[in-house]
């Protein structure tokens, strides 16, 4: 051991000198006397040298106990502007963020979630990682994670931060290949698309509800397999098959028509969404900050939008009188928006 491996030694040292007596430094730093008598003798012991010249009258610094006081001062300063510092990253809405997100949602609204955050708090920094991979927070050193989907790490903190509303979907061109979607065991001989990753959803496996009916399990054989949800979009637009994908990716194709709902009668379960951060007791404030601020956000962002897209295809007289989703199956025989909009109220 050396005498710089104990501050409280240094720091009971620096002390004496300056107030010029033990007893005057055992008051200032409210310490009984025989405890900073016992730490000047530990560090001239621990230095091998004597550090005061003292007598009933004065203590004086011998030529060690000068050079030992200047570096002595020096590291204490350190020392107290290194605590300081971390307090002020405990208490003040300052420093750098490190977050993750999934791809798909980290590229949409975690993005302008980050982004919002950011410009409230100008002194915040933050780095955003990607991937659709399951992350181990704190093995990668990430402050917070926003999750679609199971938690995979046991070791974290998830809090609930809403729901994503999950639609079946496929381009028209499809619909115009196909035999007409009625009830679910119609889509068994349709071309399938997955997303990869057990954390999401099943890839070969569909499960879908319907008010009043039997739950129905489709058993499914994908022609693709992605790891990216907009990946799994693509790939539904060029009209390869049909499949699951968050509302809020497609809501602009649905609205246009450039994708349709496949037997919306029929629901999927929504995707839980988690705001996901490390266990510990004291948390930074600007963490802190984010993650409340994170929960709120998502909750809102997260909820579905229930709207009317126009000039669409497969909707009900009710539908267009209403403004309301889309609630009939699309086929080759059913008429379109704007020939039902010719019809009249009693047809």
């Amino acid at each position: 051991m050396t005498a710089f491996d104990d501050l409280s030694l240094l720091r009971s040292f620096v002390c004496i000198v300056e107030c010029g007596s033990i007893s005057a430094a055992a008051r200032r730093l409210k310490s009984p006397q025989p405890t900073l008598s016992r730490h000047l003798r530990l560090l001239e012991e621990q230095c091998g040298v004597a550090l005061l010249r003292r007598d009933t009258h004065r203590m004086s610094l011998t030529e060690a106990g000068h050079r030992l006081l200047t570096d002595a001062q020096t590291m204490l300063a350190h020392a107290q502007e290194a605590e300081q510092r971390l307090r002020e990253g405990q208490t003040t809405l300052s420093g750098h963020l490190r977050l993750f997100a999934t791809i798909d949602l980290g590229q949409s609204i975690v993005t302008r979630l980050v982004s919002r955050f950011l410009q409230t708090n100008p002194t915040v920094t933050a780095e955003l990682s990607l991937s659709s991979r399951p992350l181990r927070l704190i093995q990668e050193g990430c402050d917070v994670a926003i999750l679609p989907g199971k938690i995979m790490d046991e070791s974290v903190i998830a809090r609930p931060a809403g729901k994503i509303a999950l639609e079946l979907a496929a381009s028209p061109s499809l619909f115009k290949e196909r035999t007409p979607v009625r009830v679910p065991a119609d889509l068994k001989s349709w071309p399938w698309i997955a997303i990869a990753g057990f954390q999401f959803w099943n890839a070969k496996e569909l499960k879908l509800s319907a008010r009043n009916r039997a739950d129905q399990t489709l058993q499914l054989s994908p022609v693709l397999i992605s790891e990216g949800v907009t990946s799994v979009r693509e790939a539904v637009r060029a009209g390869l098959g049909v499949s699951v994908l968050p509302e809020f990716l497609i809501r602009e194709d649905l609205r246009c028509g450039r994708l349709v709902r496949v037997l919306p009668q029929w629901n999927l379960q929504d995707l839980p969404v988690h705001v996901v951060y490390a266990g510990a007791r004291l948390l930074p404030t600007r963490v802190r900050s984010f993650i409340d601020f994170a929960v709120s956000y998502m909750t809102k962002e997260s909820q579905p939008v229930e709207m009317f897209y126009p000039g669409r295809v497969g909707y009900t007289i009710e539908e267009m009188k209403a403004g309301s989703r889309q609630e009939y199956f699309l086929s080759k025989e059913h008429p379109t928006v704007s020939q039902r909009s010719n019809l009249r109220d009693d047809d």
